[in-house]
């Protein structure tokens, strides 16, 4: 490691060690996720070492699907140090976004298994014997002209 005499770590030397890249770092920091690092005598970007753990930090919770907004205020309410339930709140909000998502992938996984058993050929003008396919008289119906 290279770190500067100072203490931080370059801009290279985060990459590196979270697995992200610079242009990422840059736009933490002008999302507010990452306080503006000190600069070097250089000019180079200074970070302090516990910006690893933060970003690592900012990663898992992205795995956990919060967006980056969600992940913005979360860290903001953990810099205010007050005990809130908004973490629990959300991972609860979360888990139920999770299982409405997969319920919706559930019913479009039972679908294509139904048009792959009824051996669909086609999106418009399927000739399988009982097509699944919802979607099946998409440009076959005149269109309706009310008076």
């Amino acid at each position: 490691m290279t770190s500067d005499a100072r203490g931080g770590l370059r801009s290279g030397e985060v990459a590196e060690l979270t697995g992200l890249n610079i242009q990422t770092l840059r736009y933490y920091e002008r999302r507010g996720l990452l306080a503006e690092p000190s600069r070097s005598l250089g000019g180079h970007r200074l970070y302090p070492p516990d910006t690893v753990a933060l970003l690592n930090v900012i990663k898992a919770a992205q795995r956990l699907g919060f967006t980056l907004d969600e992940v913005a205020d979360l860290l903001d309410a953990g810099r205010r140090h007050h005990p809130t339930p908004d973490l629990r709140e959300r991972a609860l909000d979360k888990i139920a976004e999770i299982d409405r998502r997969m319920a919706d992938l559930a019913a479009i996984r039972s679908t294509l298994t139904e048009i792959v058993d009824a051996r669909c050929d086609s999106l418009t003008n399927c000739t399988c014997p009982s097509c699944p396919i919802p979607f099946l008289t998409i440009g076959t119906a005149s269109p309706r002209l009310d008076p």
